[in-house]
């Protein structure tokens, strides 16, 4: 299974996420992309098999993945303080990769509906959803 792993800012749910996956599906192939430099750097240092920087590296890795994780921003045009681009943001979108999406309700967005949950468990809750994926890969949602 090939899983994107997409984060701005800082990195650390990039790298939280990393972690976590690389325990809980170890045959899995990681690759990293930050929005920029210190993002790509702490997932790499978190134990992702590859690690890019910026917009078309997004682009390109949304081609091959099989699933795309990281918070919901990353499907939002100028989220995370603007570092999602409008083509980053399409890209994730209209990839063919399942998506699973943590709901971080910052910068501008506010998500409804879900409960108020500690960054560690709500990484715990996208890994297991990364887990489930993988049995369902011979028929990927449109």
């Amino acid at each position: 299974m090939n899983i994107l792993v997409i984060d701005a800012q800082g990195g650390g749910i990039g790298r939280s996420l990393v972690s976590a996956l690389r325990q809980s599906i170890p045959d899995a192939e990681i690759t990293a992309v930050g929005t920029n430099s210190a993002a790509a750097s702490a997932m790499l240092k978190a134990g992702a098999h590859h690690a890019a920087t910026g917009e078309n590296p997004v682009v390109v890795g949304c081609r091959t993945a099989d699933v795309i994780v990281g918070p919901v921003g990353i499907v939002i045009a100028d989220a995370l303080f603007g570092e999602i681009t409008p083509l980053m943001a399409q890209a994730v979108g209209q990839s063919r990769a399942r998506r699973v999406l943590i709901p971080v309700s910052q910068c501008g967005n506010t998500i409804v509906g879900v409960k108020d949950t500690n960054m560690n468990a709500l990484v715990q809750e996208a890994v297991k959803a990364v887990s489930e994926i993988g049995g369902c890969l011979t028929h990927p949602a449109v």
